[in-house]
């Protein structure tokens, strides 16, 4: 049953890239483990905001408690610390913190800052070693990535029915507040960006056995009145009055062999520019968006990896006309090398490939160079 609880977690653990974690406490039901990363990290690149120093550390908790022989609670907490500028202006967040109960076979529900469910199919290829997964993935912008105010039901292998598919469903509460975070929106001035209404989600994933997966996901919310009001006639700002994203991907792990690919559609939510305020920026009508990932385990530890990335904005208001644009368009090649499970090192090149010249890009401060990332990390 443990194992149950904690694999409700598995979304989590993925993207935080926390494989190994502490026990700190396991005595008569109750479990707590510890769990962390300091990753010294260095980008070179053109860009000066994509250039410097990139190293942080991750802490969180993860625990569980029985309370009768099939009722247990389960919380999670992660929290981020940049270590990278002076100690009087330094950047720290939550990342996660939510806290649940699971009844046997009947699923789990919680509720805190949590991911949306459309990042149960991102999740498959937000597997490089410093990029990707950032075609149109958003934190706390609707159901695609983290978020506050989830309340988020799970059902691991239909009710103890069918082996291999889950299926959850989410609610996510009105967030209207300015100054709400946005990390790696690149629109961080735009409080538009990281409001959302009412909404709710679902996802599914069925493993077929022998590697072999798939997922989809479907998130609808009401926008905010500030939203659709700033998106009222032609502007940058997309219109309508509610936000809707889909997603499907298909997985092959096995054989030391990983390979997935994730389509996924967003309307009137991805948001797009500069958080430098000056620049320009804003809120696209429609996306369409291409992962696809490519890595293998070697048993010394290597893990190289391919992937292309590409995000194309439909009629995007600028320079007084509607038109269509990439907002995202890269390849990665990359490996990481695990010395061990505590200790590994890595190298990410993103390739950019949208067009360098291109007066959209720069009026809007959006980088077209090149970067390159090598670090080392430590996790436990």
């Amino acid at each position: 049953m443990k194992r149950k609880v904690l694999a409700l977690l598995v979304p989590a653990l993925l993207a935080m890239g926390t494989a190994h974690a502490a026990e700190i406490y396991n005595k008569d039901g109750n479990k707590l483990d510890l769990f962390g990363k300091v990753d010294a990290r260095h980008t070179f690149s053109d860009n000066p905001g994509d250039d410097g120093d990139g190293t942080y550390i991750e802490l969180g908790f993860k625990g569980e408690t029985q309370i009768s022989n099939d009722l247990t609670g389960y919380g999670m907490w992660n929290y981020k610390l940049m270590a990278n500028s002076v100690e009087s202006d330094n950047t720290s967040y939550n990342k996660l913190a939510f806290a649940g109960l699971k009844y046997g076979d009947y699923g789990s529900f919680d509720y805190g800052r949590n991911y949306g469910v459309i990042y149960d199919v991102e999740a498959w290829t937000d597997m490089l070693p410093v990029f990707g997964g950032d075609s149109y993935t958003y934190h706390d912008n609707y159901m695609i990535g983290r978020g506050n105010g989830m309340a988020t039901y799970r059902n691991t292998d239909f009710f103890g029915l069918v082996e291999g598919w889950n299926f959850a469903l989410q609610y996510q509460g009105n967030n209207e507040g300015e100054g709400q975070g946005n990390e790696g929106a690149g629109v961080g001035h735009n409080s538009l960006a990281s409001q959302n209404g009412d909404g709710f989600g679902i996802s599914t994933t069925y493993d077929f056995g022998m590697g072999f997966a798939a997922s989809a996901a479907y998130s609808s919310a009401d926008r905010t009145t500030a939203q659709a009001n700033a998106g009222r006639g032609k502007s940058a700002y997309a219109g309508g009055e509610r936000a809707d994203a889909w997603a499907a991907g298909l997985k092959y792990d096995a054989n030391n062999l990983y390979l997935a690919a994730t389509f996924a559609e967003t309307r009137n939510m991805t948001p797009y520019g500069s958080s430098d305020s000056r620049l320009g920026g804003g809120i696209a009508d429609k996306t369409q968006n291409i992962e696809v990932v490519a890595q293998y385990q070697f048993d010394f530890g290597l893990r190289p990896s391919l992937a292309f990335l590409q995000s194309k904005a439909k009629d995007v208001w600028y320079d007084g006309r509607y038109f269509n644009k990439d907002l995202v368009k890269y390849a990665d090649v990359g490996a990481s090398w695990y010395l061990n499970k505590n200790f590994l090192t890595y190298v990410d090149y993103k390739i950019n490939l949208l067009e360098e010249d291109d007066n959209f890009y720069r009026n809007n401060g959006i980088a077209t160079d090149d970067i390159l990332a090598v670090g080392m990390v430590y996790q436990f």
